[in-house]
């Protein structure tokens, strides 16, 4: 077999760990793109699946589960430009877009000849359907949305306005999976470990008694 040389495609995706979000804001708890990513792809999954058993969609929700893994990997060489930077002026968001697609490509040249196509068609978003594209996006907000509520939770006023925007935003979308997600998943979202445990418990005690009576 023929000699595949070293690739630094996952050396580079193991640092993501070190990029971290919300820069320029003041965080009760950090976050850093791993974990942004993992929130992302599992709600996108979530919302997918919402989509097709319940709202009669087409949805390939490992694909798009897969592809939101990836919607940030350029940012290990760009860095995490804050939304109110990138979105301050339409010269801003179309320079940073382009430098974000040439990281995409500096990140997939890195990989072995015959892996770069089946990575295109995760990692970039423009070779997704529209559809798909649509719902990671409703995820990406969905999970900053959830940040923002946690921040404000802890008491931190800083991100108060953030998660109002992404909340108008997360309207704006008119996304039936979007609203089941808000109305099915998000209240719980906002119990503490307690609220969570006793809720469990509860849920748990009919089964129990019946065990018992049995």
């Amino acid at each position: 077999m023929t000699q595949i040389p070293t690739s630094k495609f996952y050396a580079y995706l193991s640092r993501l760990r070190w990029i971290k979000r919300w820069g320029l804001m003041r965080n009760a708890e950090s976050e850093n793109v791993v974990e942004h990513s993992w929130d992302v792809a599992t709600i996108a999954h979530a919302l997918a699946l919402i989509g097709n058993h319940y709202y009669a969609g087409q949805f390939d929700a490992n694909a798009i589960a897969t592809a939101a893994l990836y919607h940030d990997a350029g940012e290990v060489i760009t860095g995490d430009l804050p939304t109110p930077i990138k979105y301050h002026s339409k010269n801003l968001t179309r320079a940073y877009q382009h430098i974000e697609a040439l990281a995409n490509q500096e990140l997939l040249a890195l990989l072995p000849d015959k892996l770069r196509p089946a990575y295109q068609q995760v990692f970039l978003l423009e070779q997704q359907p529209e559809n798909h594209r649509r719902i990671i996006k409703a995820a990406d907000t969905l999970a900053a949305y959830l940040k923002c509520r946690i921040e404000v939770r802890a008491g931190n006023l800083e991100f108060k306005q953030a998660a109002l925007q992404n909340r108008q935003k997360l309207e704006s979308y008119r996304m039936r999976e979007v609203d089941f997600f808000m109305r099915v998943f998000m209240p719980d979202c906002e119990l503490p470990l307690d609220g969570l445990l006793l809720d469990s418990a509860r849920a748990n005690r009919p089964m129990e008694a019946f065990q018992e009576r049995g």
